[in-house]
C-alpha cells in the first residue's frame, strides 16, 4: 500500500489493550463519531481492508481498527503489520487501553465470561499472560486510557474528547481534567495541579449544593487573590509547554486539576484553563470526572 493522496487524507485508529478494559465501548465511541470501525480483525487482514477503504471512489475518512489477543496465533503478526500501516498512512495513532488487575479481575467475576488467555486456568493467570503479549503494543501506543476507576460514560467522553472532530495545530489535542482526591488521582494524567490551597466553597453558605458549573461558584473561586496568582503563573507555564510538546512529537496531553472533592474549585479551574489553552491556538476540551459524585 503506497502512501496515495487518500493514505495522506484518511485517519486511521488501532484500538489496542487488556481484555476487559474496554476496548468494545471505544470502538462504539468511535463508530458513533463517525468513524469506519472493525473489530476483531486478523492482523493479516488489516492492510487488506485499509487498502480497500483508501481506494478511489470511497468516502470513508476515519478508520478505526481493534486488535487484540483473540488475534491466536495470528497476533505475532500484528506489530509488523501496525509498523507497515504507521509507514504508509500519515494520520495513524494507536490507542492502548489497560486496567489494574484487581479492576479486570472484578469485570470477569461480574460478567462471567472466561478470560481468552486463561481458558483452563485462573482469570488472574490470563491477565499477566496478556499483559506480557501485549507490552509491545503499549511501549509503542501514541494514547494509553487506564480505565480502572472509571465508568463507560466517562470512558466513552474521553474518547470523544480526543477524537470528535478536527485536530489540533499539528495533530496535538489537550484534555484538562477536573477530578477530586477522594476518588483517587487520574492515573493516565500527564501533568496535574492541586488547586486545594484555595477556599473551598463547599464550607461557604448556599453553595455547597452547587458546582463549578454553577456562576456563583465560580465568581467566589475566581475572585480569590490566590486564584489570581495561580492561575497566571499556569498560563505562563502552558506558554512554554504547549508549543515543546508540539515540537517533541505529542498528539495528546492529559491536564488533571484536582480538589477535594472535584465539584468545586477544580472545575471552575479546569474550565477557565482549557479556555486559556484554546485561546493560545491549541485543541481543547474539558472532561469533569467528579462534578457528579456526592461521596
Amino acid at each position: 500500500m503506497s502512501t496515495t493522496r487518500r493514505a495522506r487524507d484518511v485517519e486511521v485508529i488501532v484500538i489496542s489493550g487488556l481484555s476487559g478494559a474496554g476496548r468494545s465501548e471505544a470502538a462504539k465511541a468511535l463508530e458513533d463519531l463517525g468513524w469506519f470501525v472493525v473489530d476483531n480483525l486478523p492482523p493479516t487482514l488489516i492492510k487488506t481492508m485499509i487498502s480497500l477503504a483508501l481506494a478511489p471512489g470511497n468516502d470513508i475518512e476515519r478508520v478505526a481498527v481493534v486488535v487484540d489477543a483473540r488475534g491466536g496465533r495470528f497476533f505475532s503478526e500484528a506489530m509488523n503489520e501496525l509498523a507497515k500501516l504507521r509507514r504508509d498512512v500519515c494520520d495513524y495513532r494507536l490507542v492502548f487501553l489497560e486496567s489494574s488487575d484487581e479492576a479486570l479481575v472484578r469485570r470477569f467475576e461480574a460478567s462471567r465470561r472466561k478470560h481468552p488467555l486463561a481458558l483452563d486456568d485462573r482469570v488472574a493467570v490470563g491477565i499477566q499472560r496478556e499483559r506480557e503479549v501485549m507490552r509491545p503494543f503499549r511501549d509503542g501506543a501514541d494514547l494509553i486510557i487506564d480505565t480502572s476507576e472509571i465508568s463507560v460514560r466517562t470512558l466513552r467522553r474521553r474518547i470523544n474528547s480526543f477524537f470528535e472532530g478536527a485536530q489540533g495545530p499539528e495533530g496535538l489535542k489537550t484534555t484538562v481534567m477536573s477530578f477530586g482526591y477522594k476518588f483517587g488521582l487520574p492515573p493516565d494524567a500527564d501533568i496535574v495541579f492541586d488547586v486545594r490551597f484555595l477556599p473551598n466553597p463547599h464550607w461557604v453558605e448556599g453553595l455547597r449544593e452547587q458546582t463549578g458549573l454553577d456562576d456563583p461558584v465560580k465568581e467566589y473561586v475566581l475572585e480569590q487573590e490566590g486564584t489570581v496568582d495561580f492561575f497566571e503563573h499556569v498560563k505562563s507555564l502552558f506558554g512554554l509547554l504547549l508549543p515543546a510538546f508540539q515540537q517533541e512529537g505529542r498528539h495528546y496531553l492529559t491536564v488533571a486539576v484536582g480538589c477535594t472533592g472535584g465539584r468545586h474549585r477544580s472545575v471552575v479551574l479546569a474550565g477557565e484553563l482549557c479556555r486559556a489553552i484554546v485561546d493560545k491556538g491549541f485543541a481543547a476540551k474539558v472532561l469533569h470526572r467528579d462534578v457528579e459524585r456526592t461521596r
